[in-house]
């Protein structure tokens, strides 16, 4: 029965209309006789507030917010309080420091003035991808499972921002904490890597008013830094502010004007941003501790090779732990 509820789910996220980038593209580029072609072939930017995108996530979490695949029974729940008891030792190797803690209760929060979010720990569970199946012999998008590469160190931890309500709905807007987390997943056979983000996050709740009660859902966009920085030198020596501007081995492949147009999008390394968006849904609230826990669902892009590849969709679904304060 959990299967075919789960199967619903993914059957929900259709990529055929959530997963369209947009026309734009987001990031200073070098001027060139290839920029033009860069920009329309990386395509790097997704729509924030993509309609299409904040309907699946509402469906997907409705249904995964009552699976136990993401929930834990509270006689197994694991609480804020358990996890600070333990040492470094009693937490080494066991995967423990890589897991958000439960949440017991059914209360509601009311949010007052000058509140804020704190210790906000969000944690994946599945990570999918958007790529070409073959159905009805024909191939059309769809989004498959992959093998987690990264060891446990993709959860993000220590976020804080301010929580309070702005346009009649309550609004967090990110601030710091340990925000991103390099991490590769694999699918057949590819390697892919991105950055596990939520920088810059705006998150509005879906109605107004001051409440936090379970059912609560928020969601905004964020910022993806590149995967890479500056200082990253490829095989060839080459990089974005260091390094070679050239391959050094392949001075014939680059002489003349059609050769470096070939080698433009290698040659001359960018820190590409791109777009993200993230939807919340409340499932418990411990209002003695000013805790809330529940499940996510996110959309972004994954590496650009430092501009050189076209990026995949990535969606990623788990859950997540705050505490009001």
């Amino acid at each position: 029965m959990k299967l075919a509820v789960i199967a619903v789910a993914l059957s929900a996220l259709s990529p055929s209309d959530a997963f369209v980038p947009s026309s734009a593209f987001n990031g200073a580029r070098m001027a060139g006789p290839a920029a033009t072609t860069r920009a329309s072939t990386s395509a790097v930017e997704m729509s924030a507030a993509s309609d299409s995108f904040k309907k699946a996530a509402t469906g997907a979490l409705a249904i995964f917010a009552g699976l136990s695949l993401f929930t834990a029974p509270p006689s197994e729940a694991i609480t804020r309080d358990t996890l600070d008891a333990l040492s470094y030792t009693q937490v080494k190797g066991t995967g423990l420091a890589n897991r958000c803690p439960d949440v017991v209760g059914e209360d509601t929060i009311s949010v007052s003035g000058g509140a804020k979010i704190v210790d906000m720990c969000i944690e994946p569970k599945n990570f999918q991808v958007l790529s070409k199946v073959a159905r009805g012999g024909n191939m059309v998008p769809a989004m498959i499972d992959t093998k987690l590469m990264t060891r446990e160190t993709y959860t993000l931890y220590g976020i804080e921002g301010d929580f309070g309500n702005k346009d009649g709905k309550l609004t967090f807007t990110e601030k710091d904490g340990i925000d991103y987390a390099a991490t590769t997943i694999q699918s057949n056979y590819e390697r892919i890597p991105f950055l596990f983000t939520v920088k810059d996050l705006v998150a509005k709740a879906s109605a107004g008013g001051n409440q936090v009660k379970p059912g609560f859902q928020m969601g905004g966009g964020f910022r993806t830094p590149s995967y890479r920085t500056g200082l990253f030198l490829d095989p060839k020596g080459r990089g974005g502010s260091t390094g070679y501007d050239m391959a050094v081995a392949l001075p014939g492949l680059q002489s003349g004007v059609e050769g470096d147009a070939e080698m433009f999008k290698e040659n001359n390394k960018v820190f590409d941003v791109t777009d993200g968006n993230i939807e919340f849904e409340v499932n418990t609230v411990d209002k003695e501790a000013g805790e809330i826990g529940g499940v996510f669902v996110s959309k972004q892009k994954g590496d650009t090779d430092m501009g050189s590849k076209v990026p995949k969709d990535i969606l990623v679904k788990g859950i997540f732990y705050a505490r009001i304060q």
